[in-house]
C-alpha cells in the first residue's frame, strides 16, 4: 500500500472527496514528521512507534577501497513494530 492507495481506501471509507482525503493523509505525515524533527516520539497503539536515534561520529571503511572514512554523527528515525501487529502477522 502506498500514499495514494491509503488515500483512495480513506475516500471510500469515509465517503468524503479526494480532496478531504488527500488532506487529513498528508495533515497526519506531516504532523509525525514534524514531532520527530523536535525530537518526539510517535505511538500508534497496536501498530507500530517511531523514535529518532542519536548516533555519534565514527571512523567507518570505504568497503570497495578498505580506505577510513569519518562518518558524522546523526539522527535516524527508528521504527518498532507493536504487539498487536506483531501477532497479527504470525497467524
Amino acid at each position: 500500500m502506498n500514499k495514494l492507495d491509503l488515500i483512495e481506501t480513506l475516500q471510500n471509507q469515509a465517503g468524503i472527496s479526494k480532496n478531504k482525503a488527500e488532506a487529513v493523509v498528508r495533515l497526519f505525515f506531516d504532523d509525525m514528521a514534524n514531532a520527530l524533527a523536535n525530537g518526539d516520539r510517535v505511538e500508534i497503539r497496536g501498530l507500530c512507534s517511531f523514535c529518532v536515534k542519536h548516533y555519534k561520529a565514527y571512523t567507518g571503511r570505504n568497503p570497495k577501497t578498505g580506505e577510513p572514512v569519518k562518518v558524522k554523527e546523526k539522527n535516524l528515525p527508528f521504527f518498532k513494530c507493536g504487539k498487536e501487529l506483531k501477532e497479527r502477522l504470525d497467524k
